[in-house]
């Protein structure tokens, strides 16, 4: 239980540092890995319509989606 506790509080402290980093930059400049932009790119190309800014869960539902 120890270990675990010691893990969880480890993972608490993780997310908290970057949590107040993607909150504190501009998303256009934040790049988390070296691959960022290729990930991007296929993303883009794979759904090139999606509107990211805001997901609507019933438009990805919808059969043209799918």
């Amino acid at each position: 239980p120890r270990v675990e506790l010691a893990w969880a509080m480890k993972a608490h402290q993780h997310a908290q540092v970057y949590f107040n980093l993607i909150s504190s930059v501009d998303p256009k400049f934040l790049n988390l890995t070296k691959v960022d932009d290729q990930i991007y790119s296929e993303f883009r190309r794979t759904f090139r319509d999606l509107k990211i800014d805001v997901l609507d869960p019933e438009e990805l539902k919808s059969e043209p989606a799918k």
